[in-house]
């Protein structure tokens, strides 16, 4: 190169302020540091390269090249003058900048600005006519890569001029030139021509993009990408520099673990001397070689989390997976889940073999070498924001911020791990228009979905879900759906959903009265042999209904074992198989009705004083308080009564949930459990192991009351409540009775059936029908026998011939409940992405300043941690050492927050301020100081802001 190409005038990363070493980092050296990190990420004999080369139906070197050289393109919007015009200060040898120039758009969408208004058709005059060809036809590449801070570029039309000098045009043309030179020498242009290139890669292009953020991301990592300010040939830095250091940062990472054999359930689970029957079927039921979806319906006891991870090592070993994430209603619910996986994780792969484990919020236990690692560490070295003159919230922070911030979060960060538990929330931002969504949609790729209580979501969510099903059967991830009873249509739906995603049609369910019951799809066909063993005799279960499902034409849907070509080879069958119970979890269950609270507490004083463990589910955190403080009142002593709600620090909430599990667990005896009294939220209703002689519950729908029943004498247990383990033997208590606080289910209720008393009951659960039905069905049944009545319990509030007979004055408020579902059901299928139509913008509501939400049955939350001022300086809440910050933490409704944040001393506001800017942990946090004489919160009681004027 006979002179310096102008090109070398821009910087591409900055130091925030003076240091050892160059200020800056000449803008192609980046350019070809993500590039580098990129091309081995996806290096032909790598799993994903040939995931995606065979999608495509190209060639994986044909495909490293091109995504490489894409890759390259992905900063061009930093040659606009208005960028470079943010640090005037660091060298002469920089273009001038220039005062008229605001950084008013963001450079990932100013780059396709570029390349779309002005660079394709520079280059086409320039290129030959073979060459000049693809040239129009790659926006869905450029689309990818310039969105690479997590969202789509604009597709809007900017007045270029605003931003870029016909020196910076001029400037990125010639870089892309020398590009070409450089990476597509004699390169194949023929397959860009091919318009099915392009339908193939748009469902494809969400796993470009992830790939994307990570590659700026490690790219940006100045520990090992040192900045340089000489120019030097482009192939010379691409040789010396990029690829060796690609290198480096690619050998940092955590190896994905060699995943092992499955050999028995005892392998998995030594504890377990007997296999249930779902347990057996799980260990025993023939896989495809295609993604697999299994629902798994069952009643509490029999062992269905077991058999899920039965089915997810059966998957690891035969390839169709690397790894798990379990996504759970609540936080409660994660942490419990948390718990049981460390004990048989690893098990899932060799001997020796260090997979990751994290929990999705969790502050404690992380593994010390999964966060050091080069691809989660936070980095220390950061770079240059990229100010806009706007507010400092509304900036445009770099690849380096961004993955601070997305990494503090480990909610996201367990996206990443070969093995995650956290709520389903996480997830289900994989298929919303949310920044960074690519990310989590890469990082649950290869995973195991295994979605816990599925029962326990709204029409919002299951929408969400059954997009979520549907993205992850096109990316070839598995899924496993657990929960005590399904009505018939939500089973129907969710199968279909990830029919979809493999390209077939919804299957006929049999609609079975069968429970419980294992649905499993993609099975193998009914007379085509399986590769794995039969099934030996007396394993447990029933003849499976085998349905074929036939295909559909999708454009965008995968090419799987069953397709080739688009043409069926094998049809694939869904199987429906009812499964055994053990004697020890079938019961019947008396339901007594409560008329008022005075009843329950005179109740629940009675059994207490017997030696009897007793717990009274409320429906809000308000009335469990208020009931928690009655007992108090009453003379209950301190230390035999229990509150355990969702408002707690982190800190305190383990606490909470670890005595919990001590004092009502599958372990705990007679000490530990006479006499005492937990008054809880919906926070105990799922996936915690607990065990009341006594339980009491405020009125739900159905499938909550079936699982909150669950806990009621889960365990064999003497009559002093100590735990019985013999084979055989009888629980020792009375016969379980489940009382129920609710009113007469009446003919002739009013409008006002659940007021005044059970308002907040309607506020959560605002179809007032189905409550009335639950209600009276167990009242005209006076009790239920499991599992025999499990399916006409469900259809018998949720099948649509029930809701006639919801009486004339409540069906108005049900109507509106009616409405409010199909007004969910609109707004997921508004929110959700359309992901068939691509990585760009013209797939969702790509909006910085909306923040789409995961649940509507909730409002708005803030992150806030709770400080405390000591000698006038502000102190993490949580006294220790490691997380203390993470574990002041707590969840507000926005509504408190606003409330109490302005409650807030003015001269607090400033040490807030410098306290978050120190503080890295608290950057993306609000911080909220307890004062004396507030109230606000406490150890045993939680936050609570009803002291204060509104």
């Amino acid at each position: 190169m006979a002179e310096t190409a102008s090109y070398y005038r821009y910087w591409g990363k900055a130091k925030p302020e003076a240091g050892n070493g160059p200020a800056y980092h000449l803008l192609p050296y980046h350019c070809l540091d993500v590039a580098a990190v990129g091309s081995l990420w996806l290096a032909p004999d790598t799993a994903v390269c040939k995931q995606l080369a065979m999608r495509l139906q190209v060639e994986r070197e044909w495909l490293q090249r091109w995504f490489t050289f894409c890759l390259v393109l992905h900063d061009l919007g930093k040659f606009a003058r208005a960028f470079q015009g943010l640090r005037t200060d660091l060298s002469d040898g920089l273009v001038k900048s220039n005062p008229r120039m605001t950084y008013s758009e963001r450079h990932d969408s100013l780059g396709f600005a570029l390349w779309r208004d002005v660079l394709q058709e520079k280059l086409a005059q320039h290129l030959q006519p073979v060459q000049a060809t693809w040239i129009n036809k790659i926006d869905p590449w450029l689309e990818v890569v310039t969105g690479h801070h997590g969202m789509p570029p604009k597709l809007d039309s900017f007045r270029l001029g605003n931003f870029f000098e016909a020196d910076d045009e001029q400037a990125a043309f010639v870089f892309v030139q020398h590009l070409l030179d450089c990476f597509l020498a004699d390169f194949d242009f023929q397959p860009l021509a091919d318009k099915n290139l392009y339908k193939r890669l748009k469902p494809l292009s969400w796993q470009f993009a992830g790939i994307a953020v990570l590659a700026d991301w490690l790219g940006s990592n100045q520990e090992h990408f040192t900045y340089c300010a000489k120019p030097m040939p482009l192939t010379e830095y691409w040789q010396n520099f990029a690829l060796p250091k690609a290198k480096q940062v690619l050998a940092g990472l955590p190896k994905p673990p060699v995943a092992g054999k499955f050999e028995a359930v005892q392998t998995l689970f030594p504890f377990i001397q007997q296999p249930t029957p779902l347990q057996r079927y799980a260990a025993e039921e023939p896989l495809t070689d295609q993604p697999q979806f299994f629902i798994l319906e069952d009643v509490t006891g029999a062992g269905k989390t077991e058999a899920a991870l039965i089915l997810t090592q059966r998957l690891i070993a035969k390839g169709l997976a690397d790894g798990l994430y379990i996504g759970l209603p609540t936080m409660a619910t994660a942490n419990a889940m948390y718990q049981r996986l460390g004990k048989v994780y690893r098990s899932f792969y060799e001997t020796g073999e260090q997979p990751s484990l994290l929990l999705a919020h969790g502050a404690r236990e992380l593994s010390q070498a999964f966060r050091d690692s080069v691809l989660l560490a936070e980095q220390a070295n950061l770079d240059t924001d990229y100010q806009n003159g706007r507010l400092e919230e509304d900036q445009e922070l770099s690849a380096t911020a961004y993955c601070n911030a997305w990494l503090a979060d480990s909610r996201k960060k367990a996206l990443l791990a070969d093995v995650g538990v956290g709520t389903l929330d996480q997830a289900l931002l994989a298929v919303l228009p949310a920044r960074h969504q690519s990310l989590r949609l890469l990082g649950l790729g290869r995973k195991v979905l295994l979605v816990d209580e599925v029962h326990a979501y709204d029409s919002y969510m299951r929408e969400l879900l059954s997009a979520l099903l549907e993205a992850h059967a096109r990316q070839g991830g598995s899924a496993i759906l657990l929960s005590a009873t399904l009505p018939q249509t939500m089973r129907e739906s969710l199968t279909a959903a990830f029919h979809h995603g493999l390209g077939l049609e919804a299957p006929n369910l049999a609609h079975p009265a069968a429970y419980p019951l294992a649905t499993h799809t993609p099975a193998p066909k009914a007379g085509i042999p399986a590769k794995t063993e039969p099934s030996p005799a007396g394993r447990g279960q029933g003849e499976g209904i085998k349905i074929n499902a036939l295909p559909y034409s999708d454009p965008h849907a995968p090419t799987f074992p069953h397709q080739r070509n688009g043409r069926l080879q094998q049809l694939p069958a869904t199987m429906e198989t009812p499964i055994d119970t053990r004697a020890e979890v079938e019961r019947t269950v008396h339901v007594q009705r409560l008329d008022s609270e005075e009843q329950i507490i005179a109740k629940i004083r009675h059994r207490a004083e017997q030696g009897q463990c007793v717990c009274w589910i409320r429906n809000t955190v308000k009335s469990a308080r208020q009931a928690y403080q009655t007992l108090l009142n009453r003379g209950v002593p301190a230390e035999r009564l229990n509150l355990f709600h969702s408002r707690f620090a982190m800190i305190d909430r383990q606490t909470i949930e670890n005595r919990t599990l001590q004092t009502f667990g599958e372990l705990s005896g007679h000490d530990n459990r006479k006499g005492q009294i937990l008054i809880a939220t919906q926070v105990v209703e799922q996936s915690l192991d607990l065990d009341f002689d006594v339980l009491i519950s405020d009125l739900a729908p159905i499938d909550l009351l079936i699982q909150r029943a669950g806990r009621l004498r889960r365990h064999v247990r003497d009559a002093l409540g100590d735990r019985l383990r013999e084979p055989g033997a009888e629980d020792g208590r009375d016969a379980p009775v489940f009382y129920l606080y609710a009113p007469t289910p009446s003919d002739d209720a009013n409008a006002a059936w659940l007021k005044p008393d059970h308002a907040g009951t309607q506020a959560v659960y605002p179809h007032v029908g189905q409550l009335w039905l639950s209600a009276r069905l167990l009242a005209d049944k006076g009790g239920f026998a499991m599992p025999e009545d499990a399916r006409e319990l469900i259809e018998g509030v949720y099948a649509d011939e029930a809701q006639a007979r919801i009486p004339l004055a409540l069906q108005e408020a049900s109507f509106d409940a009616e409405g409010k579902t199909m007004v969910q059901r609109s707004m997921a299928d508004l929110n959700v992405l359309k992901l068939d139509k691509g990585y760009t913008r013209k797939s969702g509501d790509w909006d910085e300043e909306t923040k789409i939400p995961t649940r509507l049955s909730e409002e708005e939350s803030v992150s806030v941690a709770l400080a405390l001022l000591v000698d006038g300086e502000l102190k993490p809440y949580a006294d220790v050492e490691r997380f203390a910050w993470a574990l002041s933490t707590i969840k507000l409704p926005e509504r408190e927050w606003k409330k109490v944040s302005r409650q807030i001393p003015d001269e607090l506001k400033q040490q807030i301020e410098t306290l978050k800017s120190e503080q890295k942990a608290l950057r993306w946090l609000e911080v909220l100081p307890l004062l004396h004489g507030q109230n606000l919160y406490s150890a045993t009681d939680g936050f609570s802001a009803d002291a204060l004027a509104e």
